[in-house]
């Protein structure tokens, strides 16, 4: 009995240290299962949340943000710094004129200007003269010319004028002749002047658009400031005529453009009137005047242009004026000038 029980005993020991070995081969082949598969399992976040972390190219195309309100200004960083936030109840400065508001133009005008034909009476009784042939009235006489333009929004031109004329000549009277009741005698030296100088003052709209162009209609008012002599050589005989006062005008005016910065321009001023008050008097005298001028220039250089003008001055006046010491008031005067000068303009402008 004792010796199959001690081989049972031995027998059971054995099959418990299998059991246990087993045991233990099943758990550590479980867990290398286990960390097989766990392994790549992290492996996988991992890269996963690399690629979520990592900026896509779709993000970077991503949709702009809502443009502000048209009325809100606009902010613009730099360098990274953000602009300090704009307060919607601060008062904005007025912006500046625009450059186009206004603009000056400035021209002088220098040449000669010959007499076609002049012709004066002075009195009811008076001879009919001929500045020419009666006193040498043919010589070519210097020409200035002064004007400025200011011109508001392109369209409104605003213009002065100031053209002094004064022709003065020294001759012997080849007839006889009656000036305002006075005899010169055919022989006797006379000196004679005749100055007609005056301002003029103007208003025109310009009906094109263009920056280059011109094209303006408007009215005018002219002052006349006419000295009328004639005086023997030793003094004793003279006469003389004074006359001041406005003279209404209407006027056009142009420019176009022509290539290579060349240009044709025009001027005209001219009124012809025979009632009282139109015709720049309160006497019943019929008079007329015409200022026209046609140019050819070339902007030479920025600003400034040089031209150069035809210009014909022609007009008068004929009726009875107020009788004076002298005088009856009786005047019969009618003049056709022409000019050539060359000019020069300075444009604030173009």
């Amino acid at each position: 009995m004792l010796g199959p029980t001690r081989t049972n005993t031995w027998l059971l020991v054995a099959c418990g240290l299998a059991l246990s070995s087993s045991s233990v081969l099943a758990q550590d082949a479980t867990s290398g299962v286990g960390a097989a598969a766990t392994e790549p399992v992290e492996a996988t976040t991992t890269e996963d949340l690399a690629d979520a972390s990592a900026p896509s190219v779709e993000t970077s195309h991503a949709a702009p943000e809502a443009a502000p309100p048209e009325d809100a200004p606009e902010a613009a960083s730099v360098d990274g710094v953000e602009p300090a936030p704009v307060d919607d109840d601060e008062p904005v400065a007025p912006s500046p004129p625009a450059d186009d508001e206004f603009g000056i133009r400035a021209t002088v005008e220098l040449g000669f200007l010959a007499v076609l034909a002049h012709e004066i009476q002075l009195g009811l009784d008076g001879t009919r003269l001929d500045y020419p042939s009666d006193f040498s009235q043919s010589n070519l006489y210097l020409f200035t010319r002064i004007s400025a333009d200011v011109d508001i929004w392109r369209q409104h031109i605003l213009t002065f004028v100031y053209q002094p004329i004064d022709l003065e000549t020294r001759s012997s009277v080849p007839r006889d002749v009656r000036i305002d009741g006075l005899d010169f005698a055919r022989g006797t030296a006379v000196r004679a002047r005749y100055g007609f100088p005056f301002y003029r003052f103007g208003w025109a709209f310009d009906v094109l658009p263009a920056a280059n162009e011109e094209l303006a209609f408007g009215i005018g008012l002219q002052i006349r400031n006419a000295a009328i002599e004639f005086q023997s050589g030793d003094g004793t005989l003279y006469r003389a005529r004074n006359d001041v006062g406005p003279v209404p005008l209407l006027r056009a005016r142009g420019r176009f453009a022509l290539p290579s910065s060349w240009f044709f321009a025009f001027d005209v001023d001219g009124f012809y009137a025979f009632i009282p008050g139109i015709n720049g008097s309160d006497n019943n005298v019929e008079g007329a005047i015409l200022d026209l001028s046609l140019r050819l220039g070339w902007r030479f250089m920025p600003h400034v242009d040089a031209f150069f003008s035809a210009r014909y001055i022609g007009g008068g006046a004929a009726g009875q004026g107020d009788a004076t010491a002298t005088s009856d008031g009786f005047q019969r005067n009618w003049l056709h000038f022409l000019s050539l000068s060359l000019g020069v303009t300075l444009d604030s402008r173009r």
